[in-house]
């Protein structure tokens, strides 16, 4: 593809030199012969400073957004907002697949977005529409599975894997859309078929993310108002609704545990065989259906609710979401480790104060003998969820672990030494640098009826140590351990 004829598909203008475009790359490294070099700006790293890494590596055409130092054969194209122009140059080099070819459902909110995207995934799938994945879990369409680096991939990746998607004959996918996303243009141009707000509380703020509240809050209103969706779906529930939706242009539908077009009755915990879960009566349009969640918590219905709002934007009626959701599961968010043990097992990914307090009243509901939390917070930023998570799991638990959850450079005994000292009530509690031994420890204590939280990890299947991602499943080590110790028991 001639580099002209790609800029004028992105609506992109340019009347300078031409030459052959084989890909388009935002990372230097990938630099060769063909490639058109996006020059982005990041946290960490400015794209523009590694433009003669590009140009020795065999590159000649480059997108910047101020002036490089290049040889003279270089082709230079010069744009205000390079994020942008990566997105439009992406969706266009892989000839336009979303929204041309693919129906997008994009998901923003502070919680509930990964359960809900999966939610939703389930129930199209289970009804016959070929569906993907995007988001915290990592990319899953037609029985293919891939790790993702953030929630929201970098726009050339999207566009790769959309017009895959459309290769392996899918029809729509389920786009969780970050804050950070919606800030760095990633998502930029995609025309959604809908787009669904879960809830909004205080999240990714300070650091390397948001500066201050209200500018989350604004990144994640962008999708309801700068970006072209059909249909939004919203928790008219939630106090920050009308805000987020003012501006917004597309066809409204809301869903509540108590209110909305969307809505349940007769909301019951139940405990099954090891097994925590939600009962509920889901009403819409006059209709109602009984549902078994397999998961616990009223935030669980929640998103549900919101599920099935989507998918009846799809023409799926409400008895089939409800016979879907029965056999619906979401790796690492509330997810039940079955073991031989007497206690319940439960890993989840609530790394603050808002999500952990969700999780552990909602476990609380269960009557447990005893409620344990193992919970560490990561380490180099977001260093203001540490006294939060703290008092949170001091408040609602009668035993607390506190240990290591991607303490990257810092010491992870001094991170949960922050968290100690915001305990707001004295139980037991025990410290361990090393997450696994911190597991086996809980293991080896649990006592008939208990029910333990590990939080902080959830999907995860590593732990981020100086600087590098080693293998960690928790789910993993919980399994071999708790066979261990059945096994000595007998």
């Amino acid at each position: 593809m001639l580099l002209s004829a790609l800029l004028k598909d992105a609506k992109i203008e340019y009347d300078g030199a031409d030459c052959e475009i084989q890909s388009v790359i935002c990372d230097s490294r990938e630099a060769k012969s063909g490639t058109l070099f996006v020059c982005i700006t990041g946290f960490a790293s400015d794209g523009h400073a590694y433009a003669k890494r590009a140009y020795d590596l065999g590159c000649r055409a480059f997108v910047v957004e101020k002036d490089v130092d290049l040889p003279g054969d270089a082709v230079v194209v010069m744009q205000e907002n390079t994020r942008i122009a990566l997105a439009k140059l992406s969706a266009a080099y892989y000839d336009f697949p979303a929204g041309k070819k693919l129906k997008v459902v994009g998901i923003t909110g502070t919680k509930g977005k990964t359960t809900t995207a999966l939610m939703l995934a389930s129930v199209l799938n289970q009804n016959g529409i070929s569906t993907g994945y995007i988001g915290s879990n990592g990319i899953d369409f037609a029985g293919n599975h891939f790790d993702t680096k953030n929630t929201t991939p970098e726009s050339i990746d999207l566009h790769y894997y959309f017009n895959e998607m459309v290769a392996a004959g899918v029809e729509a996918v389920v786009l969780e859309v970050s804050s950070q996303a919606l800030y760095l243009d990633r998502v930029y141009g995609i025309p959604f078929f809908a787009t669904a707000f879960t809830n909004l509380a205080e999240d990714h703020i300070g650091g390397i993310e948001h500066p201050t509240f209200e500018h989350y809050r604004d990144s994640k209103k962008k999708l309801f108002t700068a970006y072209p969706s059909r249909f939004v779906i919203y928790n008219c529930e939630d106090a920050e609704s009308e805000y987020m939706l003012d501006g917004c242009r597309a066809l409204l539908g809301s869903f509540g545990l108590e209110s909305g077009d969307f809505h349940a009755s007769d909301i019951e915990p139940f405990m099954e065989n090891g097994t925590l879960g939600i009962s509920f009566t889901a009403h819409a349009l006059s209709r109602s259906a009984k549902v078994m969640l397999p998961m616990p918590g009223k935030f669980s219905v929640a998103n549900a609710l919101c599920a099935i709002s989507l998918a009846h934007r799809f023409g799926v009626g409400l008895d089939e979401c409800a016979s879907a959701l029965e056999n619906t599961y979401v790796f690492g968010r509330f997810e039940i480790v079955p073991t031989k043990l007497p206690a319940v097992f439960v890993i989840d990914y609530a790394h603050n104060g808002f999500s952990l307090t969700n999780a552990l009243e909602t476990l609380k509901s269960y009557s447990p003998s005893r409620l344990w939390c193992v919970v560490g917070s990561v380490g180099g930023r977001t260093k203001g969820r540490r006294a939060e998570l703290g008092e949170v799991a001091s408040k609602y638990c009668d035993k607390v672990v506190l240990t290591a959850d991607n303490p990257d450079f810092e010491d992870p005994l001094e991170i949960c030494e922050e968290m100690r000292a915001a305990f707001v009530r004295d139980v037991e509690c025990e410290m361990f640098a090393d997450r696994a031994e911190a597991i086996r420890y809980v293991l080896c204590h649990v006592e008939k009826d208990d029910i333990v939280l590990f939080a902080g990890k959830g999907h995860e299947q590593y732990q981020l140590i100086c600087g590098g991602k080693m293998p960690f499943s928790e789910r993993k080590l919980i399994e071999e351990y708790s066979l261990e110790i059945s096994a000595e028991l007998v």
